[in-house]
């Protein structure tokens, strides 16, 4: 026996929290399902777009756990995310553009938005410029926040990475490592949430957690296992993911956020661009990853999606770049939070709720 094990949990009452289930979503037909995904391509459809593809989930769970110490805990829970792809061979080279949603109910759903949004990207990274090798300020839009916050900053604050020395931030609790106006929230109970819930995977009742809180960095996120091993409480972190939307029935949980969320600021991205010298806006990236976890290194590729932005205007698309940089570097050299906010869930990865965000100093190489 491991001595340090403190047994599973006992019983809790799920609470129905706002926001996590929809009756029309569990219901919902064939046909239904099938004219939303046909909003989508109708939306995305222009005679400069070559090519649509993309997929729509829709899940509706019933969520049960059991086990010897009395608990028995039923929790139901419906899904809904969409992405769409179009593509274009109309300029000088293939490009595209990326469209998506997500959220829990129906009604806050919109088919039209995820096609137009997929469109617009597209025919605006028509004819895209050289981008040349240098150091820019980047304006990251909500996607490829969020795709930062899943692939790059959320381990980082796994309990167990910090405990065991690799994390880029194992040494720096309760000291600021990032600037004052960024906090960073795992919100388990937030209405729309693909993360909401009021009980984890282990049967925990879920927390909010302030990760970093204006620039500190404040808590980190744990199971069962992990939590017991060292000799604390779980922080209601027990997951098991499911590959699209949901929960799944894997036996062993992972430690992971909920709702990664980064708090919104005061700055319209009209303004942020306004107030760009010599920079990129970045709608999506692609290839994200640490490439040394323990220092915070990261690497990721921009293809589509991509503005240049000189003396405050934008001045047409740009060409792919790579961009190889420091996280804890990075989140010192925001010198602007958007007041834009969007749900974000990569492929079998973790939710986030990002607005957009502009970084300084960032150097790029042109592909």
């Amino acid at each position: 026996a491991r001595d340090f094990w403190g047994g599973l949990p006992y019983d809790v009452t799920p609470k129905q929290l706002d926001g996590a289930f929809d009756e029309k979503l569990a219901k919902i037909s064939g046909a239904e399902a099938m004219d939303i995904a046909q909003n989508m391509i109708n939306s995305a459809s222009n005679d400069k777009v070559n090519t649509i593809t993309g997929s729509l989930n829709i899940v509706s769970e019933n969520f049960e756990i059991r086990n010897s110490n009395g608990l028995n805990l039923n929790d139901k829970g419906t899904y809904i995310s969409a992405i769409i792809n179009a593509e274009s061979e109309y300029g000088n080279l293939p490009v595209s553009g990326i469209g998506h949603a997500s959220g829990r109910t129906l009604a806050n759903f919109s088919a039209e938005q995820v096609g137009t949004d997929a469109k617009v990207m597209c025919i605006k990274s028509i004819n895209p410029q050289k981008i040349n090798s240098d150091t820019y300020s980047i304006i990251f839009e909500p996607y490829s926040v969020g795709e930062l916050l899943a692939f790059v900053v959320a381990s980082n604050f796994n309990f167990k990475t910090v405990s065991e020395k690799r994390s880029c931030f194992s040494n720096n609790i309760e000291k600021e490592i990032a600037v004052k106006e960024l906090s960073l929230i795992d919100e388990p109970h937030i209405p729309e949430g693909i993360g909401t819930k009021s009980v984890d995977d282990e049967g925990v009742e879920t927390q909010r957690r302030a990760l970093i809180e204006k620039g500190i960095f404040k808590n980190t996120f744990s199971n069962l296992f992990d939590s017991y091993k060292e000799g604390v409480k779980s922080t209601g972190n027990g997951a098991r993911l499911d590959s699209s939307l949901g929960r799944s029935s894997e036996p062993i949980p992972i430690s992971a956020p909920h709702n990664l969320k980064m708090t919104p600021g005061d700055t319209s991205q009209e303004d942020m661009i306004k107030d760009t010298k010599h920079g990129l806006l970045v709608g999506r990236l692609w290839y994200t990853y640490a490439v040394n976890p323990i220092q915070g290194d990261f690497s990721c590729t921009a293809r589509s999606g991509i503005r240049i932005i000189e003396n405050g205007e934008i001045k047409g698309p740009g060409k792919s770049i790579r961009i190889v940089h420091n996280l804890p570097t990075m989140l010192k050299n925001i010198s602007s939070i958007g007041n834009d906010q969007k749900n974000i869930i990569q492929w079998a990865s973790l939710p986030s709720i990002a607005p957009s965000i502009k970084a300084e100093n960032i150097t790029v190489t042109s592909i």
